[in-house]
């Protein structure tokens, strides 16, 4: 009877000790990052790249390049003509 009594005393210690465990495991658990909102996609007016407009190079007057060589280079290509 003892015996029985004592298994019983750690079945419930051994359940509480896990549980308090589990709460604590998921306490740690990160949160999942917020999803990002989307965003407006421009084509680079020299090679047709698409990317976000914010990452974008502006060249004033309303066109969109993926970087400052390409910029230049239509402007080059402009007074070309």
């Amino acid at each position: 009877m003892k015996y029985l009594l004592v298994l019983l005393v750690l079945v419930i210690a051994f359940g509480i000790w896990r549980g308090k465990r589990r709460a604590e495991t998921e306490a740690r658990r990160p949160t999942p990052a917020p999803l990002n909102k989307p965003q407006t996609m421009v084509a680079c007016a020299h090679c047709g790249l698409h990317l976000p407009q914010a990452e974008a190079v502006s060249d004033g007057a309303g066109l969109f390049f993926c970087s400052p060589e390409h910029r230049q280079a239509a402007a080059r290509a402009d007074s070309a003509h």
